[in-house]
């Protein structure tokens, strides 16, 4: 249980209070910051950058992409005041000094899930033969292309190889560069469609059926830290906080994560 299922609604107005005093004492001066971040965490942060602008006065500037572009670009000498990215690889680029020492923290965590249309019957995925049975009767099954370097598509294609089914299902299968699975689907135009839970829950038309099961299942655990070049460190600080605050995780919550 989080610290939401342990404090009374009146209590929570108060912390949420106390922390959005505190993030406006830290931004007196409004501040612009840029932004690297998941496709996974959209429609999260698109609720939650205005509640903190209008909190603090600061300018969020949000890039989205691929956690293994975002990756490449800051290894190769890109820059941002806040990255939020999959907690291995925020460790990986905390070594090549990356990020302000010690400003890493987790942020939310999403798992690998499955989704059909709303209203159509839910697949059995209670075991991984069960999951194999319902992939092989689908139709068409829609995922991360894993050659873009999504996790979701990374993590599903290496299930499909250990169900041994990658050749049955080849000519089934649809690709798509990132995040849309859950679209596809909700428009009628996969059967079953696998990605992130945060990318299936907030898609109208999308019905979540659940994560793989088992030992087939993956939770990307995201995180934030500032940028080891940021101009605006105590605003970035600021976000951070507010993202891994009280104010931020009943969001987080309703769009298919579970705060860090």
């Amino acid at each position: 249980m989080t610290v939401f299922g342990r404090i009374s609604a009146s209590r929570l107005a108060a912390a949420a209070g106390l922390l959005f005093a505190g993030i406006g004492t830290a931004a007196a001066d409004p501040a612009e910051i840029k932004v690297l971040t998941s496709v996974a965490l959209t429609s999260a942060l698109d609720e939650l950058a205005p509640q903190y602008e209008r909190a603090t006065g600061n300018k969020l500037v949000i890039g989205y992409s691929l956690i293994a572009d975002i990756r490449k670009r800051i290894i190769a000498g890109e820059t941002a005041d806040v990255i939020i990215l999959s907690r291995p690889v925020m460790d990986e680029l905390q070594k090549q000094d990356k990020f302000a020492p010690a400003s890493i923290a987790n942020v939310a965590g999403t798992a690998v899930a499955v989704t059909v249309r709303a209203g159509a019957p839910k697949p059995d995925i209670g075991s991984a033969d069960a999951l194999k049975r319902s992939l092989l009767a689908a139709k068409s099954i829609v995922y991360a292309d894993p050659a873009k370097g999504g996790a979701s598509g990374v993590h599903f294609a290496k299930v499909v190889d250990r169900l041994g089914i990658a050749d049955e299902i080849k000519s089934r299968t649809i690709l798509v560069p990132g995040a849309q699975a859950a679209d596809l689907v909700a428009k009628g135009e996969a059967e079953i469609g696998v990605g992130q839970t945060s990318e299936i829950v907030p898609v109208a038309g999308a019905q979540l059926v659940g994560p793989l099961p088992g030992d087939l299942g993956s939770v990307t655990l995201f995180a934030a830290a500032i940028g080891a070049d940021s101009k605006a460190s105590e605003a970035a600080k600021s976000l951070i906080q507010f993202l891994t605050g009280p104010t931020a995780a009943p969001v987080f919550k309703s769009k298919g994560l579970e705060p860090g």
